[in-house]
């Protein structure tokens, strides 16, 4: 941890350990640490990752060991306002938080690296980023394979990464890959690993991000169900089920 700071309080909700943290306050820690090029480490959840955390003992461990775990979803919101008065107004939405984070990197000079997705959606998502953040200083960019990296080929990649300069990595491996792949590198890369989730296609324009009024009503997964269904439907339809089930447990029998 970086000296002289802390990171947001983290709540119990269902077995995982989610921080009840704002944009501005999630923003001022991540900032904090990469001004001192501190290896830390930051993921975005959504009821998928809360869902996969609370039935996995092993990813759960894992997302445990993560600085900030913040609620990307806004039912995850809702949990965390329900179950622990955290009085938060809205999510920490990855998207949102990733280029945030963007602009004030391009202010402050520091720079950033980002891992993950295709060539193509990186060079789109490069291209937007300079463009909607003047300045921005990309130390870093690469798209790994679809495969698991050799030991040579992940020693290589870290290097890569901790030579470029850069305090901000943004990890776009899509969840739980990205949160497994910050866990495993938290000693290793010298810089605050953001897990991103699917910031990379929004930001890049390659999908379409749901108007702001289904974000705010939690029906994101309705409009991104309805972009994709023949990826998204079992997908949605357990891990929304199961959820409510968790939720409706809690509240008939509390912890």
């Amino acid at each position: 941890m970086p000296a002289n700071m802390s990171w947001p309080r983290k709540y119990d909700l269902f077995g995982v350990r989610i921080s009840a943290t704002t944009y501005d306050e999630a923003e001022q820690a991540i900032i904090q640490a990469a001004r001192q090029r501190a290896a830390a480490t930051v993921t975005h959840l959504p009821v998928a990752g809360v869902v996969s955390a609370a039935m996995n003992a092993a990813y759960r461990r894992q997302i445990d060991a993560l600085d900030i775990v913040a609620p990307d979803g806004q039912p995850v919101r809702w949990a965390l306002n329900r179950f622990h008065a955290a009085g938060l107004k809205d999510r920490c939405y990855g998207p949102e938080m990733m280029l945030r984070l963007c602009r004030r990197a391009a202010e402050e000079r520091i720079g950033v690296y980002l891992y993950g997705s295709t060539p193509e959606v990186s060079r789109r998502l490069r291209a937007n980023l300079l463009d909607r953040c003047p300045g921005l200083i990309i130390a870093g960019h690469e798209s790994p394979p679809f495969r698991a990296l050799s030991p040579e080929e992940d020693e290589a990649m870290v290097r890569r990464i901790n030579e470029s300069g850069a305090a901000l990595v943004f990890v776009g491996l899509g969840c739980p890959k990205q949160d497994v792949f910050a866990y495993e590198h938290r000693h290793r890369i010298r810089a605050v690993q953001m897990c991103v989730g699917a910031a990379f296609d929004f930001l890049a324009g390659t999908k379409k991000m749901a108007p702001s009024w289904m974000q705010r009503s939690g029906l994101e997964w309705l409009f991104r169900l309805c972009q994709e269904p023949a990826r998204l439907l079992d997908r949605y339809l357990r891990n929304n089920t199961i959820f409510m089930w968790l939720v409706a447990r809690r509240m008939l029998f509390g912890r």
